[in-house]
């Protein structure tokens, strides 16, 4: 399957719009936002477990990263709620349940072979840097050798952030509020991928809550 697989167009999904697709296993279904492969695939999707649902174990030959949207994700290595970023590096492996129901954003087979360490942090929590009155910034991973970021960006209302270039790309998902550019307006549950030297000024009118990657696309 290819869906939005070409990594220099831009894209910008409303990812409530999507239908939702069955997966391999019982009471978990996915809206695919793009894939590149089959059931085997690079991909980013919105994941959503019913409750008592299961995910048999697997690997991750090419990493993956989860952000729980809504309820509660566990494994053998611990339970997460809402708002957990979790990064786990390619060859690792778990087998992902929900006793509660729980709804997720994963992106997959993404990550250089080079990572080795598993990351979970709570988006919420940390150093957040910036003026209160414009755009804060928590870091959630950052790799300064490579270019490559993540961290979730809290914009004031009236919030800015100055007209930029992307280099390596930029992958946004509005989590809460409001935000625009010169490109389009977008509300909560929007994914947004912009190629390599891609430019915006990115606002938000009323307050937002946006998970950034930037510098993994290709240059």
């Amino acid at each position: 399957m290819l869906l939005h697989a070409d990594l220099t167009q831009r894209v910008a999904l409303d990812t409530e719009a999507l239908a939702w697709v069955s997966s391999p296993e019982n009471g978990v279904e996915r809206r695919l936002l793009e894939r590149d492969g089959d059931e085997v695939a690079r991909a980013t999707s919105i994941v959503r477990y019913a409750p008592g649902s299961h995910y048999g174990r697997h690997g991750h030959d090419g990493g993956e990263e989860i952000l729980v949207l809504e309820g509660t994700l566990a494994d053998e290595l611990g339970t997460y709620p809402a708002g957990t970023y979790i990064r786990n590096p390619p060859g690792s492996a778990h087998a992902p349940y929900s006793e509660t129901g729980c709804t997720l954003l994963v992106k997959l087979r993404h990550l250089p072979q080079s990572e080795c360490t598993r990351l979970v942090t709570d988006i919420r929590e940390g150093d957040w840097q910036g003026p209160p009155d414009g755009v804060r910034r928590h870091s959630l991973f950052a790799d300064e050798s490579g270019g490559r970021s993540v961290y979730v960006a809290r914009f004031a209302p009236g919030g800015r952030v100055p007209h930029h270039t992307h280099d390596g790309g930029e992958e946004l998902f509005v989590l809460e509020g409001d935000l625009h550019d010169e490109h389009g307006d977008y509300a909560a549950g929007a994914w947004i991928r912009q190629p390599h030297g891609s430019q915006h000024s990115p606002y938000s009118n009323g307050g937002a809550l946006v998970l950034v990657r930037r510098g993994h696309l290709p240059q």
